[in-house]
């Protein structure tokens, strides 16, 4: 299938945000996790599978796509990246029994790190570089907007149809991304192609799923040698890229401390900011007592901040410097965190909302942020693992929220509990305990960012 003329850059953007909104729109299944775990009869611990599974997939890959887009040309990874999407959300809506919904978030995560590889790579190269930061900027609203959306529709579409709508509404999305594509600009000619990584790619993601796996399992004798096994990996990764002709990723970028430390304050910040998401959703059913419907319009005020924070953020960009943006963004993510923390037994839900938008706003600005000088960092020609590079630390984080969040809560609810509190009492003081943990998290990145900075300064004056 070949288009009969290019689509403009306008209706392009259109197209590559229309592939990307699938993903964000996942929101909607963490609305739908009380209705899975009533479906399948599961503990709630059991339901982090469900992230899991879809992020541990796409955060293990998404470096090795972004190159492969370098390389063989953003729009046709693209575009697999599409179609495997649709057939997961239709195996998804249709899996009968728990593990088989957990194998079809798999193809979903594989379907999403295509994706999302290129589409940073696809959106800019449709403007001037001078419109980057602008571009950057929308392509971050859409994670708000999608998120909120996700929330929206969920609340309605779960109790109307059930769980599994909130994957089948996403599939015909997909499709019309994919067959809408073909009119993206094909990748021009650039010489001799040049020769993939394999070795390298491998080691990538085994080090990355063993780490997440790790992980996950931290209360389990499987944690130490998944750890091992991770840190063996990375290790050999590292050798790997700095002898090969066309490395995965060129480790030289890494040498800049601001950088390098960039990206682990990516990781943190996206945990922290997988709070609201993970745990909001038991907090406003149990604690607030809200229906599916206002439960989901709930945990769309977040996503709303993202949304109205990110394109304000793009264009600003061109006359703040980025790394104002990643120091507001983080502190203000820092401020709503914490003080949904103090939320109470009978919750001002006005309040509370009023708090979720701060923290989904400061994630916008940190995004914008952080990606704007990831696409500066790397050359221009290496986009796609620019955009990839940036998108796998959110990932991590979210992935790592997932795991770390959900057992700090158990651990702290179970203390509580063991203390003589009531089941209701623990499960709020489990809440609010890991909400304030979360919010030192962002806290640290400005702190470690500042001393990365003053330490550089007194280096240079020497």
């Amino acid at each position: 299938m070949k288009p009969s003329r290019v689509l403009p850059p306008a209706r392009g953007v259109a197209v590559v945000l229309l592939g990307t909104l699938v993903v964000p729109f996942d929101t909607a299944v963490n609305v739908a996790f009380p209705a899975i775990i009533r479906a399948f009869s599961l503990p709630i611990p059991a339901i982090q599978w469900v992230v899991i599974a879809y992020t541990l997939t796409y955060a293990a890959l998404m470096l090795v796509f972004g190159r492969l887009g370098d390389m063989l040309g953003h729009r046709r990874v693209f575009l697999v990246g599409s179609a495997c999407s649709t057939v997961a959300f239709l195996g998804c809506a249709a899996a009968p029994s728990y593990p088989l919904l957990v194998l079809a978030r798999v193809a979903q995560g594989i379907g999403a790190a295509l994706a999302l590889s290129c589409g940073p790579a696809l959106i800019t190269g449709l403007y001037p570089e001078s419109q980057r930061a602008r571009m950057l900027g929308l392509y971050t609203m859409v994670f708000g907007a999608g998120g909120a959306a996700g929330s929206l529709l969920a609340g309605v579409l779960v109790a109307w149809f059930g769980w599994p709508a909130v994957f089948w509404f996403r599939a015909p999305l997909s499709a019309a991304a994919f067959v809408l594509a073909w009119g993206l600009p094909a990748a021009a000619s650039s010489g001799p192609r040049e020769s993939f990584d394999a070795a390298g790619a491998t080691l990538l993601v085994l080090a990355t799923a063993a780490l997440l796996f790790g992980l996950n399992r931290l209360q389990t004798d499987l944690a130490l040698p998944c750890f091992a096994m991770s840190g063996v990996a990375g290790l050999g990764f590292v050798l790997r890229e700095r002898r090969a002709a066309f490395p995965i990723i060129d480790l030289r970028c890494f040498r800049e401390a601001d950088f390098a430390l960039l990206n682990l304050g990516n990781v943190a910040v996206s945990l922290t900011g997988f709070s609201v998401p993970m745990l909001a959703p038991f907090f406003l059913v149990r604690v607030a007592g809200l229906s599916a419907p206002q439960e989901g319009l709930m945990l769309a005020v977040a996503g709303l901040g993202t949304t109205l924070a990110a394109p304000i953020a793009g264009r600003m960009a061109g006359d703040v410097p980025p790394r104002r943006l990643v120091m507001v963004g983080a502190a203000a993510t820092a401020v709503g965190q914490a003080l949904m923390s103090t939320t109470g037994a009978s919750p001002d839900l006005l309040v509370f909302g009023a708090w979720m938008f701060v923290q989904g706003a400061g994630l916008g600005l940190f995004q914008v942020g952080y990606f704007e000088i990831a696409a500066a960092t790397l050359p221009r020609e290496q986009r796609g693992v620019a955009g990839s590079l940036v998108m796998m630390t959110r990932t991590l984080g979210i992935v790592a929220g997932a795991t770390v969040l959900m057992l700090g809560f158990q651990t702290l609810r179970a203390r509580a509990v063991a203390a003589g509190v009531g089941d209701d009492g623990a499960f709020l003081l489990g809440f609010q305990d890991v909400y304030r943990l979360a919010a030192l998290l962002p806290v640290g990145v400005i702190v470690v960012l500042n001393l990365s900075r003053a330490a550089r300064g007194r280096g240079h004056r020497a």
